[in-house]
């Protein structure tokens, strides 16, 4: 039975990256974010490393819940794979071809670089 994370270190998860998704971006509130585990508990299990826990801060990072829903149990090369083809599947729904036609809607391919890794690259 996998343990709660204690608060504090929610917290700490938190501020991570100043309140942002580390994947999309997104701003969200204390309340509402997600901890995922950078590698997925499935991963860790199959490679216990020693002297390193699963829920160690550097294996957590602050997500909105629509994320965390898309990341599940993935590695971070797999959900970024899998983010990197999402214009594709978007733009066979109907009602997204519709508002493609129109104008309304603009798919713009994922550059392949998460919120984190973005500001990780200008702060050098």
């Amino acid at each position: 039975m996998r343990k709660s994370i204690k608060k504090s270190d929610r917290i700490k998860v938190h501020e991570k990256y100043n309140g942002h998704c580390a994947y999309c971006g997104k701003l969200i509130e204390y309340k509402d974010m997600q901890v995922d585990h950078i590698r997925p508990h499935r991963e860790w299990l199959d490679a216990i490393v020693e002297g390193e826990n699963i829920d160690s801060l550097s294996n957590l990072n602050p997500s909105c819940k629509r994320c965390n829903h898309y990341k599940r149990s993935l590695n971070l090369e797999k959900f970024r794979n899998y983010i990197k083809t999402l214009h594709e599947r978007i733009s066979k729904d109907y009602i997204v071809k519709v508002g493609l036609d129109y104008g309304i809607v603009n798919i713009t391919p994922f550059d392949g670089k998460f919120y984190y890794e973005k500001i990780e690259s200008e702060g050098e």
